[in-house]
């Protein structure tokens, strides 16, 4: 009776992560540049002694979580007419720096300048350039051009006296040697910073929204809580057996 209760428990376990991952990615429907995560399962026969005698088989099968991962597709691109926002076209990725000094990318384009001159994110990380951490002069017009050349015009000058400062470091790593952290950002699985790919471009005045598709996401919300309750009433029916069996038992 065990082995029902055991393989119900890991269903319900994995069906109440899934329902996690995807209420995160319900929650992250307006960030820019999300990109879903996803869960995979599979399934763990458990079998017991060495396979040499009829007794010895899968007794039981567990559910267990595979290495979680994302879903890369673009989001939608819109204008937003601010010359600080990018938006990535295609695959790639912008580099920022973290505040543990090392290089992680991401999709969010909506960039702007600090009390200290340089080029940020959202979340105040430094946007990498081709040396470093990207800087503009202070107060001047900044525009960022397709292959992600940063230029600007200092204040009082004439428009022909644009100069470039620097340019976006664009990424393009593999897909699979990726891995999204806490704060989701991502990074190269060997933790060495990837090389810049000049055949990325980005957008200018123009931000990526978020990959996840609401209304799927409610549909697998509801089909994860179906499936929790399925597993929940399968452990209540192997109680109610084994309850059964025990009276028997005490009849006899």
């Amino acid at each position: 009776m065990d082995r029902l209760i055991y393989t119900a428990m890991s269903g319900a376990t994995q069906a109440l992560e899934q329902q996690a991952v995807v209420a995160n990615n319900l929650a992250n429907t307006s960030t820019t540049g999300f990109r879903a995560q996803l869960a995979t399962f599979r399934a763990v026969p458990m079998a017991f002694g060495d396979g040499s005698t009829i007794q010895d088989d899968t007794t039981r099968t567990f559910v267990l979580s595979s290495t979680p991962g994302a879903d890369y597709t673009p989001g939608p691109i819109q204008q937003t007419g601010n010359p600080l926002d990018v938006a990535v076209q295609g695959p790639g990725w912008l580099s920022v720096l973290t505040p543990d000094g090392s290089e992680a990318y991401t999709r969010a384009g909506n960039l702007h300048v600090d009390e200290n001159g340089q080029l940020v994110t959202a979340s105040n990380m430094p946007v990498v350039g081709g040396g470093g951490p990207l800087s503009v002069p202070p107060g001047s017009q900044v525009t960022i051009g397709r292959d992600g050349t940063v230029s600007a015009l200092i204040p009082g000058d004439p428009p022909t006296s644009i100069a470039i400062v620097d340019q976006l470091k664009l990424v393009n790593p593999a897909p699979a040697s990726l891995t999204r952290g806490d704060d989701g950002l991502f990074r190269t699985a060997d933790g060495n910073p990837a090389d810049a790919d000049p055949n990325v471009v980005v957008a200018a005045g123009a931000l990526e929204g978020s990959n996840v598709n609401p209304v799927a996401a409610m549909v697998s919300m509801i089909t994860n809580a179906r499936q929790f309750q399925m597993q929940t009433k399968m452990i209540e029916s192997a109680d109610q057996n084994e309850q059964s069996a025990n009276k028997l038992l005490d009849f006899s």
